[in-house]
């Protein structure tokens, strides 16, 4: 028996969509609080020493949380080559624009306080508010807009056409989607600076964190129920080949409302994830006005996930609708990569993946505790 063969290719598409929602989670909740915290530097620090201690609570981190994002990246490049030609292709001007701001995040952070001229460091502070608002909503935007279709679709020979546009991305049901990406990131950056700060920012940070929390709930609800109501869902009508040809075309499949929640109907235990999404965002409304911290950003943490995976959830087996022929649309069992491909990368995730998380809980153990606002001050360290 040749050795991949040891798992079935249903088995590792299973895993690699599996692998794709515990990559996206683990950006979202990491990268997270970082965009969260950026968002609110404006507002929960009013002086300049007070902002300088916000930017210091993710300092030390932020870079290796985006590894997430990269670890995510590739393995959509890999395990999905056709999702990653619609997605990246089509979605160009939306992930340019994410990506200029996450570039100018970082030269923010590097700049900001080279100069003492007050002018200066508004603009790098104006620049991180933007590259940790902008990613955030074009996420959420996103979402929104795979949720209703993606207006890709195959020629003949299978070469793929994206017939949409980016404005078009800014329609109703994805601006909501991206406002619940927003209020969730909020409130996220608020639980982490419960945890790193104290005195006025953290005091600032739990009333605009709580906001957000219940801006969470009520958002992720509206959500909810458009996509019940008015959003037009997908179902596969052929009969379901998981081990067959990555070839889209080969089923067929329908549109109507509703067909989201078709597998929380089919699979009752699937309601889990829009439970802890809604109720995620309550609990650690309840823990930031208690000022639990730590317990707070974990259910911050937990409603992210809840959130991210009822969406993963909704649209099994579909990774990606196509809104012009349904039956392009890419599913798990019809757009992966190659048996053999999927575990050769299986092994090398197994092998990475785990030092990843290994040595990011290290960082995480050994930078713990609140930012020392009277240290920046006194420019001992090397703090932004």
């Amino acid at each position: 028996m040749i050795l991949h063969e040891m798992i079935s290719y249903e088995t590792l598409r299973l895993i690699w969509w599996l692998l794709i929602g515990i990559l996206l989670v683990g950006f979202a909740i990491t990268d997270g609080f970082d965009l969260g915290t950026g968002i609110l530097l404006p507002f929960a620090g009013k002086t300049d020493l007070e902002r300088r201690v916000i930017i210091n609570s993710i300092g030390p981190v932020w870079e290796g949380n985006q590894v997430w994002l990269i670890l995510g990246g590739g393995a959509i490049f890999a395990a999905w080559p056709q999702l990653y030609a619609v997605s990246f292709s089509g979605f160009y001007l939306a992930m340019f624009v994410i990506l200029v701001a996450l570039i100018v995040r970082p030269v923010a952070f590097k700049f900001r306080s080279k100069r003492e001229d007050p002018r200066w460091r508004a603009r790098w502070d104006a620049a991180l508010f933007v590259g940790g608002f902008v990613p955030a909503l074009i996420c959420g935007v996103a979402i929104g807009n795979v949720l209703q279709g993606v207006p890709f679709r195959f020629s003949s020979d299978m070469h793929i056409f994206y017939d949409g546009s980016f404005f078009a991305l800014l329609n109703p049901f994805a601006l909501l989607c991206g406002l619940v990406s927003v209020a969730m990131l909020v409130m996220h950056g608020a639980t982490w600076l419960q945890v790193k700060t104290d005195g006025a920012v953290a005091e600032r940070s739990r009333r605009y964190g709580s906001v957000a929390a219940i801006a969470t709930v009520v958002l992720y609800a509206l959500a909810g129920v458009a996509l019940w109501l008015w959003v037009d869902g997908y179902r596969v009508t052929s009969a379901v080949v998981v081990d067959g040809p990555s070839n889209p075309m080969l089923k067929t499949a329908e549109v109507h409302v509703g067909a989201w929640f078709l597998n929380f109907a089919a699979h009752p235990w699937t309601w889990i994830a829009p439970a802890v999404g809604l109720l995620g965002p309550l609990l650690a409304f309840a823990l930031l006005r208690a000022r639990r911290e730590v317990p707070a950003l974990v259910a911050s943490a937990a409603s992210i996930a809840g959130i991210i995976l009822s969406v993963g959830a909704a649209m099994f087996p579909f990774i990606l609708p196509s809104s012009i022929d349904p039956r392009a649309s890419l599913t798990v069992w019809d757009s992966s990569s190659s048996h053999m491909t999927l575990f050769i990368m299986l092994v090398v995730t197994a092998v990475f993946i785990p030092l990843i998380v290994a040595y990011t809980t290290w960082v995480y153990k050994v930078l713990w505790g609140k930012v020392d606002g009277k240290a920046i001050a006194d420019e001992s360290g090397h703090a932004y």
